[in-house]
This record gives C-alpha cells, sequence and structure tokens, in this order.
C-alpha cells in the first residue's frame, strides 16, 4: 500500500475509533490508550496525527458535523416535514446527537471550525427565510429582505431553532420521552415512534403556517 494510502487509512481509523469512544464517555471521559487499541495503533500515533486529545476531539466533531449537514441538506419548501427529517437523521444516528451535547458541555466559548459552521448555518437561514415568504400570501415584495440581519433573516433563524429542538428532544432526552410518553415511546422504529414523528410534523406545520392560517 503507497504511504499516503496508508496514513489516510490509519487516519479514518482513529477517527472512526474516537469517535465512538467520545459518543460513549466525552472529552473528559474518554481514554486515548482505549482509542488506539480500538484502532490497531500505539498511543504515540494518535499524539503523531492529532498533536492532542483535545484535538483529536474537536477533528471527530468537525466530521460529524460536516455528516450531519450533508444527511440532512437544507430546509425544503415543506418546512414541516423537514421537522421531520431532522426527526429521523437523528433517530437513526443518534451517536451524532450525542456528540454534539459532549460538545456543549466541553466547550465554554469559541467552538471547534466555529466560522464555517456558522457560515453554513447562515445559508439554511437564508434558504428558510425564501421558504417562509414563499408561504405568506400577505407578503409584499418588499418584505422579502433576507439581507443579513433583517427581520424576515431574524424570524426564520428563530424558525430554524425551534424546528430543530422540537425534532430532536426525543432522541436528546428518552427519558423525558418514556416518562410522558410511555416506556415503548423512545424506541425507533416502532408504531409509537411513527406516531410521534407525525405529531412532530403537524406541530411544526402549525409553528409555520402564515398567521391567517394558524386557527384554522
Amino acid at each position: 500500500m503507497p504511504r499516503t494510502e496508508h496514513l489516510v487509512g490509519t487516519r479514518a481509523l482513529l477517527l472512526a475509533a474516537a469517535r465512538d469512544e467520545f459518543a460513549a464517555h466525552g472529552m473528559g471521559g474518554a481514554r486515548v490508550g482505549r482509542i488506539a487499541e480500538q484502532a490497531g495503533v500505539s498511543k504515540e500515533r494518535i499524539y503523531g496525527y492529532f498533536g492532542s486529545k483535545e484535538k483529536l476531539f474537536a477533528a471527530v466533531i468537525s466530521e460529524a458535523l460536516t455528516e450531519h449537514a450533508t444527511l440532512l441538506g437544507p430546509p425544503s419548501a415543506d418546512l414541516a416535514e423537514y421537522a421531520g427529517r431532522i426527526y429521523d437523521l437523528h433517530r437513526r444516528n443518534p451517536q451524532l446527537l450525542r456528540l454534539m451535547m459532549w460538545e456543549a458541555l466541553y466547550y465554554d466559548g469559541g467552538l471547534p471550525n466555529e466560522q464555517p459552521r456558522s457560515a453554513r448555518y447562515r445559508g439554511m437561514v437564508a434558504t428558510l427565510s425564501e421558504a417562509l415568504g414563499s408561504q405568506s400570501e400577505t407578503e409584499t415584495e418588499t418584505e422579502t429582505d433576507t439581507e443579513p440581519g433583517s427581520e424576515s433573516d431574524t424570524e426564520a433563524a428563530s424558525t430554524l431553532l425551534a424546528l430543530i429542538g422540537l425534532a430532536i428532544l426525543p432522541t436528546a432526552f428518552p427519558q423525558i420521552t418514556r416518562l410522558i410518553l410511555g416506556a415503548t415511546a423512545d424506541a425507533p422504529g416502532g408504531d409509537d415512534d411513527d406516531e410521534l414523528r407525525a405529531h412532530i410534523v403537524r406541530l411544526a406545520r402549525r409553528m409555520v403556517a402564515p398567521s391567517s392560517d394558524a386557527l384554522t
């Protein structure tokens, strides 16, 4: 195997092993020795590739969030169904959400790759702002401004945050889901799971409906 391919393969093995370890134990509880053992390399190789456990954690988070964005895609015209897509993504990939929750617990300030990640969300907000504008029958052309900081962008940003929160809560807090909905409610793929998804989509549809339709 050429040296370059070997290096890429080793790095991929380390990232995969580190993802499992960090998802299970977080930054504080993860152990470099366990990551090295699972990847089949020495601990020294980890430091040679990444420099430190914290930098390895940052690389895992960056890779996971890139995967998250790719799997989810931009907001669609059917914003309620987009909430369903967010729900599906995290039910099928709970490890992604666990990593993001560990990231929130560990970092008390700047995040890894914060600027490109913010830019990605700004793109999602702009797409959502256009979708919200197209849904409203009462908006005029002058009210569809999507410049950063505009009122429509602020509404779209808040709506995106609410859609994400609505869709991920059952996966982020399975114990609350069980306590409220029953012991089988947090089992992915079951009838209760399908019903919960459908309810989330209905709630999202009411949330993003034009005010004139909200009471119908």
